[in-house]
């Protein structure tokens, strides 16, 4: 079984999977932004750096935007999001997971 490791910086938490790193909303960025209604993501295959915005949410309490923790390139993004806002709602932060990164410096993710 793969080690998995979970960290939370900036209200996202990333999960390392032994190949790709998720990134998803942690319960406390639920909980100030309330239900999410709409979310903007980028396309698969962009390269990110440190401090890009990688989710821009609207909620009925903020608008808000989420900046990557780590520099990669898209790997996937949940295509859950485009059929039900509502996973990005989920109490059980994992499923509200938004996208993952590869070919990311793993030495930075264990720095967070």
């Amino acid at each position: 079984m793969e080690k998995k490791c979970l960290k939370k910086k900036d209200n996202v938490w990333i999960l390392f999977n032994g190949t790709e790193y998720c990134l998803g909303l942690t319960n406390e960025a639920q909980e100030e932004l309330g239900d999410v209604t709409f979310a903007t993501l980028p396309k698969v295959g962009k390269a990110v750096e440190v401090g890009d915005t990688i989710l821009e949410v609207e909620a009925e309490k903020a608008v808000n935007e989420f900046v990557s923790p780590l520099a990669g390139i898209v790997s996937s993004i949940n295509e859950k999001i485009d059929a039900n806002i509502d996973v990005l709602n989920d109490k059980d932060e994992l499923n509200a997971w938004f996208l993952s990164l590869k070919d990311v410096d793993h030495a930075a993710f264990e720095a967070l």
